[in-house]
């Protein structure tokens, strides 16, 4: 793997007009995960913090931010049409480009048009202060919340610790590290303060969240911390590999704050394959965690992402996933044929899986995946919840979600951005629900 460096190069001359006070206009946009959106959203407060203006047309900005993907080839190529797309969009603009695929191949990423710096994960942490000392004399200390936000993505936990054998992600993030919980909850109560009204954990691994700190703190302890020492109105956990999960774990959500929504990675719905994988989990200890989580708590999502053509997988070892993830009946099902990444033990395996069946296994997974999204929502027709609405579409259509990730649309007059309101949910749609406000 090349070491990525943090300032690849800069442009002789900047051409783009800076506002008259000294400050920038910052557009910042990720692809990827959500640890990716939380590392985004994370670098849009300390820009505000320091003055800036944060601006989501990229026509506007005077400096461009990209936090870049490597999981497949696919979210590679994303990466590279983003930054191109911010390129034409606004030639002037200066361009930093970070995260995975920036680790991966500095030389590549320096090379697009409009990019000034190439910023590794090593010195993501930094890159405030490498754009802004490049370009101003200092920062300013202040607090905005940008009030465009209702989700917040809270990093907790970066690196992983894990030997998957087709994950690039752990050579490029590096070994399980976590932050400290009273960094984690002053944070929160910061954007509660602000209006926020769901924040959402997310790390590389953030079931492993606080091993490095000790055994006096867990996952489980963070959660509990933020619920009693905070009044946010809801918490939500991004993907847990369920390895880390216990029976016990379950009893969280007493608190009717938590979320019901658990991401719980299987890949394959076969054994042998899981063994390829490398995955520490079989498909009856799967079956097992995911009983005991909807026993507990009524109404879970459960989620799941699956890779189909790993290598090795034959059409009965295909047969065999498809027809676990049938009984399993989860709420969303993420999809992924194999991608071969460098530097990882799944590429040098027997029985590469051609692309061609690769792309056509994904097609009947995620017809299936539709199937199964559908069938849980309608079991919420007729039902009242909560929905926290997020934005208003072009044709008047307000979108929102309920706290077990379920997509509501309702036209209703007045602005309804941020607000958490109960609501009759009357029909279901093709990739949501329709409510009706309640009062």
């Amino acid at each position: 793997m090349t070491e990525a460096v943090a300032t690849v190069h800069r442009r002789s001359s900047d051409s783009t007009a800076r506002p008259s006070d000294g400050l920038m206009n910052v557009c910042l946009q990720s692809v990827g995960c959500r640890l990716n959106t939380s590392e985004i959203q994370a670098m849009s407060r300390r820009f505000a913090a320091a003055g800036h203006c944060i601006v989501s047309d990229p026509t506007r900005a005077n400096v461009c931010i990209v936090n870049t993907c490597a999981v497949t080839s696919a979210a590679e190529r994303k990466s590279r049409r983003r930054i191109r797309a911010l390129a034409r969009a606004n030639p002037r603009a200066r361009i930093a480009v970070t995260g995975c695929y920036a680790t991966l191949s500095p030389q590549r990423i320096a090379g697009l048009p409009g990019v000034s710096w190439v910023i590794s994960n090593t010195e993501k942490d930094r890159l405030v202060e490498i754009v802004a000392s490049a370009l101003l004399p200092r920062l300013r200390e202040a607090l905005r919340w940008g009030p465009a936000r209702t989700r917040a993505f809270i990093k907790v936990q970066d690196g992983c610790d894990n030997h998957c054998t087709y994950c690039i992600v752990r050579l490029l993030r590096g070994p399980a590290r976590s932050r400290p919980i009273d960094a984690i909850v002053a944070e929160v109560r910061a954007l509660v303060a602000a209006g926020c009204r769901e924040a959402v954990l997310t790390g590389v691994n953030l079931g492993a969240y606080g091993r490095d700190l000790g055994h006096s703190s867990s996952l489980r302890v963070l959660v509990e911390a933020l619920l009693a020492r905070t009044d946010l109105p809801r918490l939500r956990l991004s993907s847990l590999e369920p390895w880390d999960l216990d029976e016990h774990f379950f009893d969280l959500w007493e608190d009717a704050r938590l979320c019901r929504q658990l991401h719980l990675p299987l890949q394959s719905g076969c054994d042998e394959t899981l063994h390829r994988m490398g995955r520490r989990i079989t498909t009856a200890r799967f079956a097992r965690l995911v009983k005991a989580a909807r026993a507990a708590v009524p109404d879970l999502a459960v989620t799941t992402d699956v890779i189909v053509g790993f290598p090795g997988e034959d059409e009965d070892a295909f047969r065999t996933s498809y027809d676990f993830v049938v009984a399993m009946g989860f709420a969303r099902l993420h999809v992924f044929p194999y991608s071969p990444r460098p530097n990882t033990a799944a590429l040098h395996l027997p029985a590469q899986v051609p692309g061609s069946v690769r792309r056509a296994r994904a097609r009947v997974m995620r017809m299936l995946g539709a199937r199964q999204a559908f069938q849980f929502s309608r079991r919420f027709v007729g039902r009242k919840m909560m929905i926290l609405w997020e934005h208003c579409r072009r044709d008047g259509l307000w979108m929102g979600l309920t706290d077990n990730y379920l997509r509501v649309g309702t036209h209703a007059p007045g602005n309804l951005h941020n607000r958490l309101i109960e609501t009759r949910l009357v029909a279901a749609r093709n990739g949501y629900l329709v409510g009706e406000l309640i009062g």
